[in-house]
């Protein structure tokens, strides 16, 4: 179990000095469903035939890498970056 405190003192590069940033946890955004890659599979599975393109094969991993997402709590900054915390099993904020 990882416990991270909500808030925590670090650098802010847009401040350019240390200020208390609000941590949340990083979520992947929806895939596009226009980019080039997912075109060129769309285009390449249509019609007769079935899987065009391997499966991936290999099992996943048990834990996910944590990534924190900081973001400045100054009012005229909130300049927001992430930062990447090791593989654990439970996460709690």
């Amino acid at each position: 179990m990882v416990n991270i405190p909500k808030t925590r003192r670090t650098f802010c590069k847009k401040c350019g000095k240390h200020q208390p940033h609000k941590a949340t946890r990083y979520k992947k955004g929806k895939d596009s469903l226009y980019a080039q890659g997912k075109r060129c599979y769309d285009r390449k599975q249509s019609g007769y035939s079935g899987q065009t393109k391997s499966i991936f094969q290999k099992k996943d991993k048990t834990t996910n890498k944590i990534v924190l997402r900081l973001e400045c709590v100054e009012p005229n900054c909130r300049s927001k970056r992430t930062l990447a915390v090791k593989r654990c099993k439970h996460f709690e904020l």
